[in-house]
């Protein structure tokens, strides 16, 4: 299939590269990783050049078999980077493979890896880097084809002071002179440029599994083990669920705080942000997240960043499957209203008329593809998936359907119509017919083409949010009252802290309320003192969106002492809208910019206008 993926300045269409091998030299003095990466190409064409994705990389030379290529480093494209041109001496056929090495460096405006320095992290005496290479940003640390199109193995031979993990598997390490070590690693398993990951620093691992070991600082070590002791059990559930996991090991990565994302599913070692370390194991379904992702996304893969809900639609839907094998179906329906008012949330962000609110995006005009980024793809996915289900006779007909769509599309980059076309085929063949009509009662153009919410209200089973509702219905009605003596601790005593999420996020729905109950909810409920992250981020929503002052210097507190944008940015975004806090927002930001990713930073300051 000719390869389109409007995200990318390769030519996709004639080359494809089959195996990446990168050379590194970690230099933390000097905050860059040097060396060269050798490329094993496949010409799909007639072809005399190669043209590959970078970005603010600084590349010294191109070869070929060890002749020396001309390479040409294009003006930089606003969103996309600058094409690396490199011409072959001569013109070759199609079916000619090809091995060009690249000697290069990255430069301090790579976007793909963070360097910390000692005080950024936990231990505060060593520093530390790692990378965040979804979406577009492998192409600031290896010039490659960066599209989720193009399934390649990858090798590395890094040497660094501090110990190296990757994406991959690690076959050995020696000592070299300096005091530094080379790490060796190998993944076999094909997967896309935007899945390579490395971190390196002062790491320590516990075995919590039969293939899984956590890694992090030693400080945190002994947390993070407990905290993760049920990993097997999810992995265990999607293979039952799904096929046998193909990575070998599942490790999990603990990043410092300024990781921007939840978890990332970097195959064989899922980074993971340290908030979701409880000490009640109440946020460890960001594990089952990740987990999905070794079938969804990492072996089936999105052709190209338009269909990324073909990765996060399914993920999350095969993660609240593992939550009702473990836990029961009324957890998965929890879960999925929680997920609804995620994505009503990013839906009024963008406004329900913005072409970022499609299920299935435009990015032909070159659009970054991290400004689309939202709960859209997860949610609407998941409810597109979650409706077929029910359409089509429930989980009996539509779980078999999942192994399915996993055996059929592995190893494989693919569309939604490849999806939609093997969905019809599917159903057809094993339930005849009668299903196939069911399969047409769907507008299937309205949910992957429309904007705004999906066109099917999800009618979700509440029996576990009713508690939550009732009394945040309670303290609605109380706005206008002077007798607040109906509330006590007692309320919420029984709640688990995703029932007290779901008990504010119900608040939020409401007009702002008054700074009197918000102050006695606080009095009666210690909502400011709750320290799982999720729950604090609900909390200081719901008295920012009030302009309840009190709140201010506990969001500033929160916002700076980790930077997971699930947090981070709707917080300064209301702030920043808040009665008198724009300067505190914007102040805030500028004192600790050093601290946040630079994924972050960059839509954080075009959260609070410091950035068109």
């Amino acid at each position: 299939m000719a390869l389109y993926d409007p995200s990318s300045l390769a030519n996709l269409s004639e080359v494809r590269t089959t195996h990446i091998h990168l050379n590194w030299n970690i230099s933390f003095d000097e905050r860059k990783i040097s060396g060269h990466v050798v490329l094993d190409l496949l010409t799909v064409a007639k072809v005399d050049k190669v043209v590959l994705d970078t970005s603010y990389l600084d590349v010294a030379s191109a070869s070929l078999d060890g002749q020396d290529l001309k390479f040409h480093v294009a003006d930089r494209h606003p969103s996309l980077g600058s094409a690396l041109t490199i011409e072959l001496p001569q013109t070759v056929e199609q079916g000619t493979k090809l091995k060009v090495k690249i000697d290069y460096s990255t430069t301090e405006k790579c976007t793909a890896i963070q360097f910390l320095e000692p005080e950024q992290t936990l231990g505060k005496k060593f520093p530390y880097l790692f990378s965040q290479c979804q979406a577009i940003h492998a192409r600031s640390f290896v010039p490659c084809q960066d599209s989720p199109g193009v399934k390649v193995t990858y090798s590395a031979d890094v040497t660094s002071p501090l110990r190296v993990l990757m994406s991959a598997l690690q076959t050995s390490q020696e000592d070299v002179a300096g005091g530094l070590k080379t790490y060796h690693f190998v993944q076999k398993t094909t997967m896309p440029s935007y899945l390579i990951a490395i971190a390196a620093g002062n790491l320590e691992g516990r075995e919590i599994g039969p293939r899984s070991t956590v890694w992090c600082e030693p400080e945190m070590v002994e947390a993070c083990a407990w905290e993760f002791k049920d990993t097997e059990s999810f992995i265990a559930t999607g293979e039952k669920l799904l096929t046998t996991y193909e990575w070998g090991r599942y490790d999990l990565l603990v990043l410092p705080p300024s990781f921007p994302y939840g978890g990332m599913e970097n195959p064989c070692l899922t980074f993971v942000t340290p908030t979701i370390v409880t000490g009640d194991r109440s946020a460890v379904d960001v594990i089952a997240h990740e987990i999905s992702h070794s079938w969804m996304g990492n072996l089936v893969t999105t052709g190209n960043w338009e269909h990324f809900w073909l990765n996060e639609g399914w993920t999350v839907f095969v993660e609240r499957k593992i939550l009702a094998y473990l836990h029961g179906e009324l957890e998965r329906q929890f879960s999925a209203i929680i997920g609804w008012k995620a994505l009503k949330e990013s839906v009024n962000l963008f406004g329900a008329d913005s072409p970022a609110t499609i299920l299935k995006p435009d990015l032909s005009s070159g659009i970054d593809p991290d400004d689309y980024f939202s709960s859209i793809p997860y949610e609407k996915g998941f409810n597109l998936l979650y409706h077929i289900e029910k359409t089509v006779g429930g989980p009996a007909v539509f779980e078999p359907f999942m192994k399915a769509h996993v055996e059929q599309f592995a190893s494989q980059s693919i569309s939604t119509e490849q999806w939609k076309a093997f969905l019809y085929k599917y159903m057809e063949e094993h339930h005849g017919k009668e299903t196939v009509d069911k399969l047409n009662t769907i507008d299937f153009d309205t949910w992957i083409n429309g904007k705004g919410m999906p066109p099917v209200d999800p009618k979700f089973d509440t029996t576990l949010a009713d508690q939550c509702y009732a009394l945040a219905t309670r303290w609605d009605e109380a706005r206008n009252s002077d007798d607040l003596s109906g509330f006590a601790p007692s309320d919420i005593e029984k709640f688990t802290s995703t029932q007290k999420i779901v008990f504010l996020e119900r608040l939020t729905d409401c007009e702002p309320l008054p700074h009197r109950l918000l102050a006695k909810m606080d009095e009666l409920y210690k909502m400011t003192e709750i320290r799982n992250a999720d729950v604090r981020f609900r909390w200081q929503q719901l008295c920012v969106m009030a302009s309840y002052k009190p709140i201010y210097p506990h969001i500033v507190e929160f916002v700076t002492e980790q930077g997971r944008m699930k947090f981070v940015r709707p917080l300064y975004r209301l702030l920043y809208k808040a009665e008198g806090g724009a300067e505190l927002a914007k102040e805030t930001y500028l004192k600790h910019r050093k601290f946040y990713h630079p994924i972050a930073s960059a839509l954080i300051e075009k959260d609070i206008g410091l950035k068109e």
